[in-house]
């Protein structure tokens, strides 16, 4: 047990070094910076090609020269990142800044593929620490002293820079009341460039101090930003002496569920280790349940001049209303249109279930005004639904699962099944997350997602485990690539069609006010919590539907439906269409999946040709590609249109 704590202490340490970055950023920009993790990988191969170049071969100082200056490097693209990209987007709502640094994630990952290549790359031992302390007994390596000792001093350092400068001074200020701060003179500008530039650098220095621990990957990014997304909200925004506790609270937790292994109560076996996965989305979705914001963190000062980030939603016309006939008349007809380019129908089917998916998390983003992170919580739970519920529906009625008409009443009962699921999670979830605000709200939806995906993920007698479940095909006319879309294409429509009706009901339009003066809904009597948690269920039972039209497109489900980067494909759709329509997620995920598809098959750096994408219309059309044009109508007379939403 006491070897485990330990190394549980020093995997706390890297954590804490990895997060402290975050947190300040987080803290003083209020930007949830995604590429957090991107900056730890370019450190980590940056340590070691350094290392390689200044480790002379009777050793020397060079592995922590190489550490120093990775952390440096990284120091410095960070300053630039914020100048070039982030500057630009601080008058932006959290989920441009969200997206845009999505984007850079894609980016350095295929600079960091061009300049390293794909294969992973091994670091040296820091020099004097490849021996452990107390063989036979506690086994605890060296070098993960030193590991708890840099983390103590980076704290130490940090704490008395906040408390004993003016720069630290001006730091506290800017997390705890921006607006003030800035009222009273502190530049904002060079602050915000100083705070990344440093919490780049302590991601730098995090992912160059894991050189001996693990080699640099491509995959390094993804899996350390999650957990240090966790670290910053557990331990209060803004707050170093959080992230510090919150640190060692996970990896304590951690350890002791690797060192307890198996316990038995009352007869139920509980398998501690597979918790590991999951364990701090636990820890954070117990903690925000009782503590809103944080340990040690504070309610984010109200802003004092708010300015409304949603345009009204317009009214319905008749214009409109043909437009959608005649496109609806369109889509019908592309099986004829296409002719004997079958794979146009694959990528048509893959475009209407990627609109409904975003589709379903527009009714949180835009009328809800709720933000969501793991909006493929509610993708995973239909698709495994409705996979379930396949053999049941075999099973028990037979001649369901035969061809012709058959078909299609299975796949309806299995997608009443997986909507029904999905819409549970949802009602589930959206109770605890809808009591949280802001981006603490948003961090609940991920851990929930996490959590999801972890127990499809382990759990093998249900799920199929990491394999998934397969042999999911439609029968009959449905068999075939048109019968499917056209059956795609119904049920998109019609739930493009509810929307549309829904959003422009007198629940739509409740909707809207609590979004945009929930005190003066409540004081009129509206029920707000309710309305909030109907529109989260009715998203998540979209989700689902769009989950169960998948499983039946690719003949299988796996938790890779649930994982992190679906969630934020659904968010880069939505925000490339923009808010300011019902169709606009259904043009982003059209842009975004045909997008994808064609760079996909052109270059092998595809990913930073989206992010580059992605960038571009974030910084030059923030409203999306519905929005430009209505923002240039509503933009004053006289005055250039810098993008926003009307005061």
């Amino acid at each position: 047990m006491l070897a485990q704590l330990l190394n549980g202490l020093a995997s706390a340490s890297s954590l804490f070094l990895l997060s402290l970055g975050l947190t300040l950023i987080f803290g003083v920009s209020r930007v949830v910076n995604f590429a957090h993790g991107s900056l730890a990988m370019l450190g980590l191969y940056l340590g070691v090609t350094l290392a390689q170049a200044l480790i002379p071969p009777w050793g020397g100082p060079g592995f922590w020269a190489a550490v120093a200056g990775a952390a440096l490097a990284v120091a410095a693209v960070g300053a630039l990142i914020e100048r070039v990209v982030l500057r630009r987007l601080y008058g932006s709502p959290e989920l441009f800044q969200l997206v845009a640094t999505f984007a850079l994630v894609l980016i350095i990952r295929d600079a960091t593929l061009a300049t390293w290549g794909a294969d992973d790359r091994l670091g040296p031992k820091a020099p004097g620490l490849a021996g452990v302390l107390a063989p036979g007994m506690l086994n605890l390596p060296s070098y993960d002293l030193v590991l708890m000792a840099i983390g103590l001093l980076v704290l130490a350092g940090v704490q008395w820079i906040m408390t004993s400068t003016r720069w630290g001074l001006q730091l506290r200020a800017a997390t705890e009341d921006r607006e003030m701060a800035l009222a009273v003179g502190v530049d904002e500008r060079r602050l915000f460039t100083q705070v990344f530039a440093l919490g780049a650098g302590l991601a730098g220095l995090a992912g160059a101090l894991q050189m001996p621990r693990e080699p640099a990957s491509l995959a390094y990014d993804l899996q350390v930003v999650a957990e240090a997304f966790v670290v910053t909200v557990v331990g209060g925004m803004g707050s170093v002496i959080g992230a510090f506790v919150a640190a060692m609270m996970i990896g304590v937790v951690k350890a002791a569920c690797v060192a307890l292994g198996t316990v038995s109560i009352g007869g139920l076996e509980l398998v501690l280790p597979k918790l590991t996965l999951v364990i701090e989305f636990l820890l954070m979705a117990i903690v925000l349940a009782f503590r809103p914001w944080g340990l040690f963190g504070r309610p984010v000062a109200p802003p004092r001049a708010a300015r409304a980030e949603f345009n009204p939603l317009p009214p319905p016309s008749r214009r409109g209303s043909l437009l959608l006939a005649a496109g609806m008349a369109a889509l019908a007809l592309l099986p004829w249109l296409a002719g004997d380019m079958a794979y146009v129908l694959v990528l048509a089917v893959d475009v209407l279930i990627a609109g409904l998916f975003a589709a379903s998390l527009y009714v949180l983003m835009g009328p809800g005004g709720v933000h969501s992170f793991g909006h493929a919580a509610f993708l995973g739970l239909g698709a495994y639904g409705g996979a379930l519920a396949a053999p049941w529906v075999a099973a028990a009625l037979p001649w369901l699962a035969g061809s012709g008409p058959g078909g299609i009443a299975t796949i309806l009962l299995c997608l009443a099944a997986g909507m029904l699921l999905a819409l549970a999670g949802a009602a589930v979830f959206g109770f605890v997350v809808l009591r949280a605000a802001g981006v603490y709200a948003a961090m609940l939806t991920l851990a929930f997602a996490q959590i999801t995906w972890s127990v499809a993920f382990q759990w093998d007698a249900v799920t199929g485990g990491s394999n998934g479940l397969f042999g999911f095909w439609p029968q009959g006319w449905l068999a075939t690539r048109e019968g499917y879309y056209w059956f795609v294409l119904a049920v998109a429509g019609a739930g493009g069609l509810l929307l549309r009706h829904l959003m422009h009901a007198p629940f739509g339009l409740t909707l809207r006010m609590v979004r945009d003066a929930p005190l003066r809904a409540e004081s009129l009597g509206l029920p707000v919590f309710a309305v909030r948690w109907t529109a989260f269920m009715l998203a998540g039972a979209l989700a689902g539907a769009a989950g169960v039209l998948t499983v039946f497109a690719k003949g299988s489900v796996a938790p890779d439906l649930l994982a992190i980067p679906r969630s934020v494909d659904a968010l880069v759709m939505v925000l490339l269409g923009g808010l300011q329509s019902l169709a606009g997620p259904w043009l982003g995920a059209l842009a975004y999946t045909v997008g994808q598809d064609f760079l996909a098959r052109a270059t092998e750096y595809w990913r930073a040709a989206i992010g580059l994408a992605m960038l571009a219309v974030i910084l030059l059309a923030p409203g999306g590609l519905t929005g430009v044009r209505r923002l240039g109508r509503l933009a004053p007379a006289g005055r250039p249109d810098d993008g926003r939403a009307p005061r």
